[in-house]
């Protein structure tokens, strides 16, 4: 049997079955095929680019990014499920995972992407701030606690729900969550 040194960490990480890259202050360093092939970008064109190019609007990435920094730093990994940009505009539902890797050159991030798209297809059309909302809504939290990640008022993020509740045709906040997943048909 190979031992990992013979096979070589850069083929591990090009061969992987998941989307991987490797990044420096929300600049893509290096990724592997899974990833290009996922984001339907070679993978030449991904290295040096910005992830502001993987996100619906450049909001929704200034947004994220405020929430995500202050957490990697102080944590030094971050996991979440948003929806995410293809290079041909197509949005689709991705699981994140981030972890800070120190280095004496500084820190680096590690990313992992999966693509959720066959589970959880986008099916309605949503605004950044509701896609945000929708987001943390399957994570499991309140009106309140999204209210105070996002610097909102818990009014302003129930106005939100109420508008994902008409779009996704749902009776009830679980029946909403149940739909974003894609776990009921909806009418």
């Amino acid at each position: 049997m190979s031992t990992l040194s013979e096979i070589g960490y850069e083929r591990i990480f090009q061969h992987a079955p998941v989307g991987m890259c490797v990044s420096r202050h929300r600049v893509i360093h290096a990724c592997n095929e899974a990833m290009a092939t996922m984001f339907r970008c070679p993978a030449a064109a991904l290295a040096g680019q910005s992830f502001a190019m993987l996100y619906p609007t450049q909001a929704e990435f200034e947004r994220l990014g405020a929430r995500i920094v202050p957490i990697m730093n102080a944590t030094g990994c971050y996991s979440d499920e948003r929806i995410m940009r293809r290079a041909n505009g197509e949005l689709f539902w991705c699981h994140v995972s981030g972890r800070a890797l120190h280095t004496d050159a500084g820190t680096v991030d590690i990313w992992i992407f999966e693509d959720l798209s066959e589970k959880r297809p986008v099916t309605a059309n949503l605004t950044p701030r509701e896609r945000e909302i929708a987001a943390l809504l399957v994570e499991g939290k309140t009106s309140k606690l999204i209210a105070r990640e996002l610097g909102l008022s818990p009014r302003t993020v129930e106005m939100h729900r109420s508008r994902l509740m008409r779009k996704f045709g749902a009776a009830t906040s679980s029946d909403l969550v149940n739909r974003i997943l894609n776990t009921q048909r909806q009418p």
